[in-house]
């Protein structure tokens, strides 16, 4: 081959090289511009093949039950994933330690049994965090969204929970939605300040009808307001086993030292009046005597 065609064959080489990343997609998923969509393929792994500058990957209505964290960390310009009813389980701390762009994350409709801070606490720019219908979800830990200070929407409906630490939404600035309903509420006297906390707060609860008490058995399907008035009036004048035992204590001990006064001041007593009638006696001696 002349000099002058190797040029060319080079730059062919490359062009069908791009070309044919450009075409690269993972099988039975549809690819577009930025965009992978493998919904309702019955994937029963995280897909191979997925171009690097990948931005929006869906995953939604498959069999998928452990994310990659080597394979997602690739990519890195992901801003979008949906994985939405598939079989995710609680092993997803440190998954998404290299998609820090990621935006908007569905993890509903799986297995989730809790959120701890490791599960997203690399995911410094989520907008958006969907994990309703994790029916096992029974624990977040008070610091899971220490660092997603950006999170607007939150969806933990229709799970397993029954407490959340008020701090772990109260401390979270841009926070504007919040799902909470259809959870298995224990309003208890600890969690009143968490009910205080959601009637006072300017952050918007959809299907408010529906965030209920379910615990105890006197306040099941008790609506929040209402469960607050309760709750305010029950707590505030409730008596644990430890107030009990203080006042009794208490007691005990103004039993105790009343009756030590008395017998002191019983003593003192005895002694004033065993003073005063010996020197009554030494007058009437002394009177005597001089008669």
């Amino acid at each position: 081959m002349s000099p002058s065609g190797r040029p060319w064959s080079l730059s062919l080489v490359f062009l069908l090289g791009m070309a044919s990343d450009g075409i690269s997609c993972p099988s039975r998923c549809r690819c577009q511009h930025l965009e992978v969509n493998c919904t309702g393929q019955k994937l029963q792994e995280f897909p191979v093949d997925i171009p690097l500058d990948t931005r929006q990957l869906i995953l939604a209505a498959n069999n998928v039950s452990y994310l990659p964290a080597v394979e997602l960390s690739f990519l890195a310009d992901l801003v979008y994933l949906d994985c939405r009813k598939n079989l995710l389980g609680d092993d997803l701390d440190f998954t998404f330690i290299g998609v820090a762009k990621l935006v908007y994350l569905d993890l509903s409709f799986n297995n989730l049994t809790q959120v701890t801070f490791s599960t997203f606490s690399h995911l410094l720019s989520l907008v958006v965090l969907k994990i309703s219908d994790n029916p096992n979800l029974v624990a977040i830990e008070k610091d899971a969204f220490a660092n997603n200070t950006w999170l607007r929407h939150l969806d933990v409906s229709r799970t397993g929970l029954t407490f959340l630490d008020t701090s772990t939404v109260q401390d979270l600035p841009n926070l504007r939605v919040l799902g909470l309903s259809d959870n298995l509420w224990h309003c208890n006297c600890s969690f009143l300040d968490f009910i205080t906390w959601m009637m006072e707060s300017e952050v918007h609860f959809p299907d408010a009808d529906n965030i209920t008490c379910y615990t105890p058995a006197g306040l099941r399907a008790l609506r929040m307001p209402a469960a607050e008035a309760q709750l305010h009036f029950s707590c505030l004048t409730q008596l644990y086993k430890q107030d009990y035992v203080f006042l009794c204590l208490v007691g005990f001990c103004i039993f105790l030292a009343g009756t030590m006064a008395a017998w002191l001041a019983g003593i003192c007593a005895v002694i004033y009046e065993a003073r005063a009638s010996k020197g009554e006696e030494e007058e009437e001696g002394e009177e005597d005597t001089a008669t």
